[in-house]
């Protein structure tokens, strides 16, 4: 049974919320304003945690910023009444690991849910098998149980999907992956249309590792294929 927080004020959401994670057999935990959402994500381990953006107490953003300050990595996904691209940016940078924009569909909903613990269990059969726990390649280390990632000792600040889909490509250098397979493992969606999000990914991945972006040295593009990371080093 998957553990999950609602954090949300509407108690109209938060009850349509519940019936459908009961549903995905779910044990709910809710909270109606910030302060007290960010104490049972604090003192509790969840599966996930469903954060709405704008909270009376504390705000969406701020308790996202605690939680990963706190080095917790359950997936947050964000809840939001704003459509600007400047807010789901902010929370994805932030730390959350996907958004949805109210009004939003209730089939919606549960594929994103249903991602999100897909994607979980992908990171763990990834990891299951590295026993050191940390992948290492000339200077760039990345820790799986920390979820740091250090270039020349010094730490890199990925978002999640930023790491995850490190961790995809690093844990199996020479492997490539074309855009649809990197969705569908690190994000858990298996539609057409969203490969410019993979493509993205990897080029703010590849500014914040590569020594020369315009030349990368870890994260290869295979024409015609996709990406895979450098076997060679």
């Amino acid at each position: 049974m998957k553990k999950v927080l609602i954090i949300e004020d509407d108690i109209n959401i938060v009850e349509l919320l519940k019936i459908h994670l009961n549903d995905l057999d779910c044990q709910i935990t809710s909270a109606y304003d910030g302060i007290e959402g960010l104490g049972h994500a604090l003192a509790q381990t969840f599966d996930l945690i469903i954060l709405d953006l704008m909270l009376p107490s504390l705000d969406g953003l701020e308790i996202c910023r605690r939680i990963r300050a706190k080095e917790i990595f359950t997936p947050i996904l964000m809840l939001t009444a704003k459509s600007e691209e400047i807010d789901k940016v902010l929370g994805l940078e932030t730390g959350a690991d996907d958004y949805l924009t109210k009004p939003f569909s209730v089939r919606e909903f549960i594929a994103r849910v249903k991602a999100i613990f897909r994607r979980t269990e992908m990171t763990r059969k990834i990891i299951k098998p590295v026993a050191s726990k940390l992948i290492e390649h000339q200077e760039l280390k990345v820790d799986l149980e920390k979820r740091k990632v250090s270039l020349d000792n010094k730490r890199i600040e990925l978002s999640p999907k930023e790491f995850d889909l490190l961790v995809l490509l690093a844990s199996k250098p020479g492997a490539s992956y074309n855009r649809q397979r990197i969705l569908n493992l690190v994000w858990g969606y298996e539609f057409d249309g969203f490969e410019h999000t993979v493509n993205s990914h990897i080029n703010r991945l590849r500014s914040k590792i590569e020594p020369d972006p315009n030349k990368p040295k870890f994260i290869l593009t295979t024409w015609g294929v996709g990406y895979r990371f450098n076997e060679e080093l």
